[in-house]
């Protein structure tokens, strides 16, 4: 009886950790211009190949933006999975880049972020850089991401589970959520791509 008392409180307590987290840490949509000039920034981070990767390169095309960790055991696969899904509904990976930039840079290099972009099958651009280059990017882009007090395995990290959306002169658009419908995120999305 007692391990069904701790069992059904653990399951309580995450959900209402999940639900504050899902409030507090998914930064705002734009409404105006001038919040959407502001948010971001330029930055340089390493690519896969280990070189270095300037947001430079991003501009002339569309971008999808998520943050998260190649150990991640739900959210990120999962999210990533689907822009990939998504973008296919649009017209496939020449309507828009995805890019996903790793919260995690102590256990993902260049490598690891490499080989994780690829296990999507379509492209995704993977980034890593140090500890102190994602902490400014993760502060410039309003997004949350620490390590885990009670880390489980695929749940070392808690973090942002928002994709940020940037038009062709890398200005932010909009965002999806997790709890968006796939039908709202391709509106978003087919506006982007133009």
């Amino acid at each position: 009886m007692l391990l069904w008392v701790i069992v059904v409180l653990a399951i309580a307590g995450m959900a209402a950790l999940l639900l504050v987290k899902r409030v507090d840490v998914n930064p705002p949509e734009a409404t105006t211009s001038a919040a959407q000039s502001s948010f971001g920034g330029p930055f340089t981070l390493v690519g896969a190949d280990g070189k270095p990767f300037s947001s430079a390169k991003l501009l002339g095309e569309p971008y999808a933006m998520y943050f998260g960790f190649t150990r991640c055991g739900d959210v990120c696969p999962t999210t990533l999975s689907r822009m990939v899904k998504l973008r296919n509904e649009v017209g496939g990976p020449d309507k828009f880049n995805i890019v996903f930039v790793t919260i995690d840079p102590t256990h993902d290099g260049p490598k690891e972020v490499g080989q994780y972009a690829t296990l999507f099958n379509s492209p995704i651009i993977g980034l890593t850089g140090t500890p102190a280059e994602i902490d400014r990017v993760k502060k410039e882009y309003g997004i949350y991401a620490q390590p885990s007090p009670h880390p489980m395995p695929g749940k070392e990290m808690e973090h942002s589970a928002i994709v940020l959306l940037f038009d062709r002169d890398g200005k932010f658009v909009t965002t999806i959520s997790p709890d968006e419908s796939d039908a709202d995120a391709l509106v978003k999305l087919r506006a982007l791509a133009g």
